[in-house]
């Protein structure tokens, strides 16, 4: 497995950046894949955060397995980490992140109501790894268009201060990584959910990847995709993604059949996919 990475100098000016805005926020709210929740997590945001309250935000949790969601929930919900995991499409989006960040800050929003000060919004700001859907999120908080989409990463490019309702103020910033991922798989998780450059990582190592999860996870759904026999399914890595190469009338050009692959998991079309689970975690991180 190849070792994928992605760090470009803007990403180190939006840790910056981050960092000058945190002592201005009452909260971080830190978007993360529903379907790599533990890996699309940026220890250098941890790091600079410190004590700051902290909301975790599941996104993309229509695109994810259910009960692997859930899984996650309780493990978060176990560590005392308020999360939130929802479809940003939904339009109930607004009175569930505002009600969870005052959960949050309820101590701190109690004590200030002691003080007699007077009620003003909570201010946050929206971190998160590329493409993990922080544009589309703040778009339906603030209820239209001001943070641009896009189904790839590097959409955004710059911090901008938006108003969801006078009880929530939200700074937008830049989908970030860091310098080095902890595992190669972390890696190749990271671009399979979309949060790295599509140029920039072997398409192939990506695609067999996905082959090796879906062969495990989603055999029905693989086979009945790109009309493969359930013995194709014993055949090794390499070969099988020839053998779906031919299928889809690609011959032999399987870089075409990886990225047709690697679109249709992102997109939803495989069924709903968690290429990561608590059970896959020990003491370090994440298991290779």
């Amino acid at each position: 497995m190849a070792t994928i990475q992605w760090f470009p100098g803007h990403m180190a000016k939006a840790l910056r950046q981050i960092k000058e805005q945190l002592p201005l926020v009452d909260i971080i709210f830190e978007l993360v894949d529903a379907r790599v929740p533990y890996s699309s997590q940026n220890p250098e945001v941890h790091r600079l955060a410190g004590d700051k309250p902290r909301l975790l935000i599941m996104t993309k949790t229509d695109l994810a397995d259910p009960a692997v969601v859930k899984e996650w929930i309780d493990f978060f919900a176990a560590r005392d980490q308020v999360v939130l995991a929802l479809d940003s499409r939904e339009r109930q989006v607004p009175k569930k992140v505002l009600a969870a960040a005052k959960q949050v800050l309820k101590d701190k929003l109690a004590a200030e109501a002691a003080k007699g000060m007077k009620k003003r919004a909570i201010r946050a700001i929206c971190v998160g790894v590329p493409n993990v859907g922080k544009s589309t999120l703040l778009n339906h908080l603030v209820k239209k268009n001001v943070a641009q989409t896009g189904n790839r990463p590097g959409v955004t490019t710059g911090q901008q201060w938006l108003r969801s309702s006078a009880e929530l103020e939200l700074l937008d910033t830049p989908g970030v990584l860091w310098p080095k991922f902890a595992t190669a798989k972390q890696g190749t998780m990271l671009a399979l959910s979309g949060a790295i450059k599509d140029s920039l990582y072997p398409k192939d190592d990506v695609a067999l990847f996905a082959l090796s999860y879906l062969r495990e996870n989603r055999p029905a759904e693989l086979t009945a995709r790109y009309h493969l026999a359930p013995a194709d399914l014993e055949l090794a890595g390499p070969d099988l993604l020839l053998k779906t190469t031919a299928k889809l009338g690609f011959k032999d050009d399987y870089d075409r059949a990886s990225e047709r692959l690697i679109f249709d998991l992102r997109k939803g079309k495989l069924g709903t996919i968690s290429l990561e689970r608590p059970a896959d975690l020990n003491e370090d991180g994440l298991n290779e």
